[in-house]
């Protein structure tokens, strides 16, 4: 199946499933609301089509998951040139273990950019922004000027949010899949098994995947969920090798410990948290 054509049938499968629960909540938004879902969702979706074409140009799962978690890490920088908040001292810290674990990531022995790579630390960026976004919309927050608040921004409740986000994905890249891609080919290829695969991903892996995580922003504007979610290129990579029988070089080893350590360093703070709290 075209890549491109998997993300849009996807996320626009997961869009309207949740569109259809959450139908209720969807009728009393407001047009900021949903101009803030939106643009989470448009985002999102330049993201996506970096990551599956990057996915699609053959990198390894292990080294794709490594990269794109390094999302945390631009996360406080794009927060900090966007919307003035201030950029948390750990993220200097991690700043130089992430750019070394890339650089063994995603330069060749002759010291080149490899394309897959390339794609992949472009998709980070889009959803380290992607992120930023969806926690701000999740959010109730007070727009303040000159030390008054000007208005209040009303958040947008984790269903429609994640409905509104994933429809848009599924819209914008089915329309960029249209253009560059062949439907024709996808349909005489079509079978049973390729459904199942369809399904599950739209309804197991993307609506309610992503409906858990912007439910979980919404708890707080810096959830520990995303401490939680440190593990989750290594819970890829173990997956990965379980299923594919994948395997690491010795230097994308070394670059997936790198951009681990850096994730560690930026969320240092709130592990203490948690640990001083499990120890209570």
């Amino acid at each position: 199946m075209p890549p491109l054509l998997f993300i849009c049938s996807r996320f626009l499968l997961a869009g309207l499933l949740l569109l259809i629960v959450g139908f209720n909540q969807l009728s009393v938004l407001s047009w900021n609301q949903y101009r803030q879902a939106i643009i989470v969702g448009f985002i999102f979706a330049l993201g996506m089509c970096f990551w599956v074409m990057g996915l699609h140009s053959g990198v390894s799962l292990s080294v794709a998951s490594f990269i794109t978690s390094s999302a945390v890490i631009f996360s406080p920088i794009i927060s900090k040139i966007f919307f003035a908040e201030k950029v948390p001292s750990t993220t200097w810290y991690a700043i130089p273990f992430a750019l070394v674990g890339l650089a063994f990531l995603s330069l060749s022995g002759e010291f080149e950019i490899q394309k897959g790579q390339l794609l992949f630390i472009v998709s980070a960026l889009f959803v380290a922004l992607f992120f930023v976004l969806n926690s701000r919309a999740a959010n109730h927050r007070e727009i303040v000027v000159l030390g008054e608040v000007t208005r209040v921004s009303k958040r947008v409740p984790a269903l429609p949010l994640t409905a509104i986000a994933l429809v848009t994905v599924g819209v914008l890249v089915g329309m960029l899949s249209f253009i560059t891609e062949g439907w024709l080919e996808a349909a005489e290829g079509f079978s049973s098994t390729l459904l199942a695969w369809v399904l599950a991903s739209a309804f197991i892996g993307t609506a309610l995947r992503f409906f858990m995580q912007t439910h979980a922003q919404s708890l707080s504007s810096n959830s520990h969920g995303v401490v939680i979610m440190i593990v989750e290129p290594i819970w890829t990579a173990l997956m990965a090798a379980a299923w594919f029988g994948e395997s690491l070089s010795e230097k994308e080893l070394i670059g997936c410990v790198l951009v681990f350590i850096s994730i560690i360093i930026i969320r240092w703070t709130l592990i203490q948290k948690l640990l001083k709290r499990a120890s209570a």
